[in-house]
């Protein structure tokens, strides 16, 4: 997700994948021209809801009968735990080796001062946790659909917990698969279950575009299986927040959804005004945000929902995601972390000038503004080089944000803060994180190996 979030691609072309790699300067750039996304054919929606779950999944239950409370921090320092991270490629994909994999993410975490992480626990269509709705992600076993035989989401929870941490599990709610990740679909993937079935009406429940898989967003059957799969989580594991991160429709093609947003067209009354096709779209993502919310509240009120949008709002916007709402309006979300993802020599899109925008944009008082920064661009070659100018562009990043009023950072991501290329604006960003409460936080002994 993150280090593609920021930016977007030409016009013609809108691969997750590519986003995130793309530079900087085509974000700016793209920004001012007023540039957009492109898109693929979906078909019209309707078919059976999916039926609600019907017992606890097997290793949820009773799991956390003895769980240890976290208060919620004064000031949210998280790091982002991308599905790469929680890969079990290369080892002998047991229990164990998953619970040493994660002891380890905490450990750094932990000695860095951060307090929060931010968890992928559905990065296509899948789950780190027994599902009613989604099949095992194949990152647990090397195959999709395969029992690990242990619940990883319960031991997360747990440890984190154990170790004084909030954990917010972060879902990608429409991508199913982009190019060969993953190799193969289970057969209870959606893709496969609305594909495969003998009814053909529900086909369009899923997109094809370009080479990913989507679920479509447009579908009431489908934003409730979203939903109902939030719910699952809230339901069965004591997590502090769900996160979404920042993908929503993946282009601005009229050829993404055309019989979709053709039907809806068709569907008015005589004389009634159709919504734009962004309108519409629009509308299709605060429904499922919304109703994504008022899930989360209805389960457990504690449990907050947020969002980490792209830096530049065009994008989002462009997307179908509006953060405007999001962030003016309560009944959306509980927080918004955009990706921040720039420094202040940028010379189209300076962080100060992108931060400023965020905290004008963020004004309802129920809306925490979290910001997220790049410490995968640290000491790189990243935006013309200007990441080298110094190594202390995320210290000053932390104290211009503080002094604008913010709840909080979010670091991307967790790999990161170990190594030698992003030491030192690590080991600085991470004293004025820390100052008052834990000053002595140092940069993790980059030599202790990490699955």
């Amino acid at each position: 997700m993150k280090p593609q979030d920021f930016l977007h691609t030409p016009p013609s072309t809108v691969r997750m994948g590519f986003l995130k790699r793309a530079l900087p300067f085509f974000c700016a750039l793209l920004l001012l021209s007023g540039s957009i996304w492109a898109s693929a054919a979906l078909s019209r929606p309707q078919a059976e809801t999916p039926q609600p779950p019907g017992n606890t999944p097997q290793g949820a239950q009773h799991l956390f009968e003895n769980d240890v409370e976290v208060n919620p921090p004064d000031e949210m320092r998280a790091v982002w735990v991308p599905y790469m991270t929680l890969n079990m490629a290369g080892t002998d994909y047991s229990e164990q080796a998953f619970h040493d994999k994660f002891d380890n993410i905490i450990r750094v975490a932990k000695e860095c001062g951060l307090n929060t992480l931010i968890v992928q626990v559905r990065p296509y269509g899948d789950a780190l946790y027994p599902s009613e709705y989604f099949p095992w992600s194949h990152l647990l076993t090397g195959e999709q659909g395969k029992d690990p035989g242990y619940d990883p989401l319960a031991y997360m929870v747990e440890a984190a917990h154990r170790e004084g941490m909030q954990i917010h599990a972060w879902l990608n709610p429409l991508r199913i698969q982009l190019g060969e990740s993953p190799a193969s679909l289970a057969e209870t993937n959606p893709y496969r279950q609305y594909r495969e079935d003998e009814d053909a009406s529900n086909d369009s429940w899923v997109i094809d575009w370009e080479d990913g898989k989507y679920l479509n967003p447009a579908v009431p059957q489908v934003r409730e299986r979203i939903i109902r799969g939030v719910e699952e989580i809230v339901e069965n594991y004591p997590v502090d927040g769900i996160h979404f991160d920042d993908y929503f429709y993946p282009t601005t093609s009229a050829d993404f959804d055309a019989v979709s947003y053709q039907a809806y067209c068709d569907g008015l009354g005589e004389g009634s005004e159709p919504l734009t096709l962004l309108e519409w779209r629009t509308s299709n993502i605060n429904t499922l945000v919304s109703g994504v919310y008022s899930a989360i509240k209805a389960k457990n009120p504690e449990v907050e929902f947020g969002i980490s949008p792209q830096g530049n709002v065009s994008n989002d916007e462009n997307m179908g995601a509006d953060v405007r709402t999001w962030g003016s309006r309560k009944g959306y979300v509980d927080y918004l972390c955009p990706q921040v993802y720039v420094n202040f020599e940028h010379p189209l899109l300076p962080y100060n000038v992108m931060a400023d925008t965020w905290r004008e944009l963020v004004s309802c008082e129920d809306v925490k503004l979290y910001y997220g920064l790049a410490v995968y661009k640290a000491g790189s070659d990243a935006d013309e080089g200007t990441w080298k100018n110094g190594g202390d562009i995320l210290k000053r990043e932390v104290e211009y944000s503080r002094e604008k009023g913010c709840d909080g950072f979010m670091l991307y991501a967790w790999e990161h803060l170990q190594g030698e290329q992003a030491a030192e604006e690590v080991q600085n960003v991470l004293k004025v994180l820390t100052q008052e409460d834990s000053p002595t936080s140092t940069v993790p002994d980059a030599s202790v190996a990490v699955e």
